[in-house]
């Protein structure tokens, strides 16, 4: 028995040390092999996206990204469009294919609905920092000092993680506070231009 295990011990020792025809061909490691599955992966992903559309080649107009079934987004919509009658902001819904693409450009998931988004030209802003952008760009004709300020000086008196705690609230419960509607809002025939699709 003895000598049946070392004979054995000594072909597997001879196998390992001759090379044979499977084993000349360089093996890369399993940690090697995962990171170029991860590189030839990514790089097929890449080459199957098509490049993002710019929203802003021929209209500079920030745009504004919202939940398209939730009637407090639409509410904020329709008072957005009657404080902006001069048209210095555009709309997407966040469902639509161009609320999903300007998703990806502002570096989010595609469908991520969580939060309102205003996008402009080199830069993004979400949640209550949206907000607040959102309202320098409207004409309150009751409000005029109060609207433009806003986010200069409510910014500075409540800081980011409360405001953003505060938005948080309402937006979790968005559903719950105004309903939902079964289908997307993605434009309104009397705003057609305002609308990015």
């Amino acid at each position: 028995m003895a000598s049946h295990c070392a004979s054995s011990l000594g072909r597997l020792t001879a196998a390992a040390a001759s090379p044979s025809s499977s084993s000349t061909a360089r093996r890369q490691s399993p940690r090697r092999a995962g990171f170029s599955r991860v590189r030839a992966a990514a790089a097929a992903a890449a080459a199957e996206t098509p490049p993002l559309p710019d929203f802003f080649a021929a209209d500079k107009r920030p745009i504004i990204l919202f939940d398209g079934v939730c009637n407090l987004c639409n509410g904020g919509v329709n008072l957005a469009l009657d404080l902006d009658p001069s048209g210095r902001l555009r709309f997407a819904a966040l469902q639509s294919p161009a609320g999903r693409a300007l998703l990806q450009r502002a570096g989010r998931q595609p469908d991520d609905i969580s939060s309102i988004v205003l996008i402009e030209e080199n830069k993004a802003y979400v949640k209550s920092d949206a907000v607040l952008r959102i309202a320098t760009y409207l004409d309150a004709p009751l409000l005029p000092p109060l609207l433009p300020l806003a986010g200069g000086v409510i910014g500075p008196l409540f800081p980011q993680f409360f405001r953003d705690a505060v938005y948080d609230l309402v937006a979790d419960n968005r559903y719950d506070l105004l309903g939902k509607q079964d289908s997307c809002r993605l434009g309104d025939d009397r705003f057609d231009e305002r609308f990015v699709e």
